[in-house]
């Protein structure tokens, strides 16, 4: 059965950022991912994590300056040693969280930036950072993420992701396979799971379109949890969604699965 994960940077927002772990585990999650948990100690975030019987299954690495726009720096020609200090960073609170994967984004693609030194800048800022990432026992991901949501992003496809996967040739280097932005970018969603799934090291969900519920929407998720399932995928599926009225409320689609 799929292993759900609340993701605290979408659920829950009618809370505080530090009363959500609380209201997940009432609602019967044992995981939460979220984006950046670098506005808060990392302390203060691992307490929260014992005191609701939680674990921290991702973190996203700092993403560079987000309110100028920034969405990640591991493929910028130019900002390598930006890439590394956040990597590590990101590490850092990993090993506070026991946090065992951490999603290195990539970016954006600027008016006329060569894709091509990108893509060159992405494997080596990879490779670089995938041993010490390993010997922590962390994995570094890579997600392909639809330009409507972050227009400009320079990964964007499944076979994107996989082909830098197989160019870094690091066994804790994975997909973070998100089925929301795989439908709204490709489709063919069953059979990219099922070509694709010994890459993948996190899923993640939203319904289609408007990125509410996975019960709202042309997406039929019993039938990809099933195929999850008989995949043997025994990773975590996170809930990155923004729900149509409260959380809790629109939690029957979890309660019914279970």
């Amino acid at each position: 059965m799929p292993k759900f994960a609340a993701n605290l940077s979408f659920l829950y927002q009618e809370l505080d950022f530090l009363d959500r772990f609380a209201a997940a585990a009432n609602d019967g999650f044992r995981a939460v991912e979220y984006m950046f948990p670098y506005e808060y100690p990392a302390d203060v975030l691992a307490a929260k994590l014992r005191e609701h019987g939680l674990a921290q299954v991702l973190i996203n690495t700092p993403p560079g300056d987000w309110t100028q726009g920034e969405r990640g720096l591991t493929a910028l020609p130019g900002r390598e040693a930006d890439f590394r200090a956040a990597f590590d960073r990101a590490l850092e609170y990993a090993a506070a969280l026991g946090c065992r994967q951490i999603h290195a984004m990539a970016g954006l693609v600027a008016p006329g930036a060569d894709r091509a030194a990108m893509r060159r800048t992405y494997v080596a800022n990879l490779k670089a950072v995938a041993p010490r990432a390993a010997e922590r026992g962390v994995n570094v991901l890579l997600e392909p993420i639809n330009t409507h949501d972050i227009p400009g992003f320079f990964l964007n496809r499944q076979d994107e992701a996989n082909a830098v996967v197989a160019d870094v040739g690091a066994p804790n280097v994975k997909v973070q396979m998100d089925l929301y932005h795989c439908q709204i970018v490709e489709g063919d969603v069953t059979r990219k799971i099922r070509q694709y799934i010994g890459n993948v090291g996190h899923f993640q969900l939203a319904g289609v379109p408007g990125r509410h519920e996975p019960d709202v929407g042309e997406m039929n998720y019993p039938w990809l949890f099933s195929v999850i399932d008989e995949l043997g995928f025994d990773g975590w599926i996170g809930c990155e969604y923004r729900p149509k009225a409260g959380t809790t409320e629109g939690l029957r689609w979890m309660k019914a699965w279970r």
